[in-house]
């Protein structure tokens, strides 16, 4: 297992300074032996090109990229020892599955015995073993990523790279295919970067989380910090379904803030009265209260859309003067009609502040 780090990494395209597009703007992460960290973020906020920097297919414009202590900048690919599955699977077509997991190792002129050894090994690892006769175009979506992974696997790298590999599954494939990766990291225990713009991939499989936009990490942690504690507004958009609800408001004399003439919600920060933020709540942080219930963080609201989803509920709110909607989680019980009235309660401690200029967390 293999430390791998990145130092002020950077990619530039374009040599004319007002024609340069800055994919990436100096990276700094840091993975332990055996982590696996999520790079997320939306299309085109430089995750693939970081990646694709890291395996060699890039050209590094500034920084360096450190695998055991080592620079691997000066290396060919060929030469870094980082295993790639792509997004496209990459397979060859007229070979087997056993030909297609063993053609790195024949091609490195690796003895006969040895490759189909280490073939069968890590078919027996990756749940191939039946399919190793087979071809490519036999194969369903969730085998051929099966197959992709088992040839990153079987190379030994020191580094395992993984672009977007469940994107092309169906739902079902995807949830079962998700599983089985996250078993055969820990049980191999490679050092690995797994590129997506899916949260619930980035939270279920990452030990930690960088979160990308237009080629700077927002923030940098664990799947409960970013999703607990988001460091700016696009975090905590972009992380979180249903998405967290996101009002701008005013601060109040009395310290909370208004959001509108007549609805006014308590925060856990003491600011400024006239600052402008935007609260932060997250619908399964918002409960509909009793009628009757005297507390002082409820807030009317009337029913736009109730959408009974089995497990759970999701209510689209309209609140008095408020432009945006509010979203709550309900329990699988409640039943709610259109243009029903009903209270909302907020808990001030898991309402999050931003700064409405910056954008930044108020802590």
């Amino acid at each position: 297992m293999t430390e791998l780090a990145l130092r002020e990494l950077r990619k530039t395209y374009g040599s004319r300074t007002r024609d340069q597009v800055h994919a990436v703007r100096g990276i700094d992460l840091e993975l332990r032996s055996g982590e696996l960290l999520g790079l997320l973020g939306p299309s085109g906020c430089g995750k693939s090109t970081t990646l694709r920097m890291i395996a060699g297919l890039e050209s590094v414009t500034g920084g360096d990229i450190l695998v055991g202590g080592s620079s691997v900048v000066p290396l060919p690919a060929q030469q870094r020892n980082i295993g790639v599955a792509f997004e496209n699977y990459a397979l060859y077509p007229p070979l087997t599955v056993a030909e297609n997991l063993g053609f790195g190792l024949t091609a490195r002129r690796r003895p006969r015995k040895e490759v189909a050894s280490r073939v069968r090994d890590m078919a027996g690892r990756i749940g191939l073993t039946e399919l190793l006769d087979a071809r490519p175009g036999s194969l369903s979506s969730g085998q051929k990523q099966r197959v992709a992974l088992a040839r990153a696997l079987i190379r030994e790298p020191d580094v395992l790279l993984l672009d977007e590999p469940l994107s092309h599954l169906d739902a079902a494939q995807r949830d079962t295919t998700r599983r089985e990766l996250k078993r055969i990291q820990k049980d191999l225990g490679h050092t690995t970067i797994l590129v997506t713009h899916d949260q619930e991939e980035a939270l279920s499989l990452a030990d930690r989380i960088a979160v990308m936009k237009d080629g700077v990490i927002q923030q940098l942690g664990t799947p409960h910090e970013i999703y607990d504690s988001p460091a700016n507004l696009f975090v905590a958009d972009f992380v979180g379904e249903p998405a967290i609800n996101l009002l701008p408001g005013v601060v109040a004399e009395d310290g909370r803030v208004r959001l509108s003439a007549t609805v006014r919600m308590a925060v856990p920060v003491r600011l400024a009265a006239g600052r402008e933020v935007v609260l932060g709540i997250r619908p399964e942080d918002l409960r509909l209260a009793d009628p009757d219930e005297g507390d002082d963080e409820v807030v009317p609201a009337r029913v736009g859309v109730h959408e009974p989803l089995l497990e759970t509920g999701i209510a689209t709110l309209a609140l008095d003067g408020v432009v945006k909607p509010l979203v709550v989680q309900t329990g699988p019980e409640v039943r709610l009609d259109r243009d029903q009235t009903v209270r909302v309660a907020a808990d001030p401690r898991l309402t999050h502040v931003f700064d409405a200029d910056t954008g930044e967390a108020l802590r």
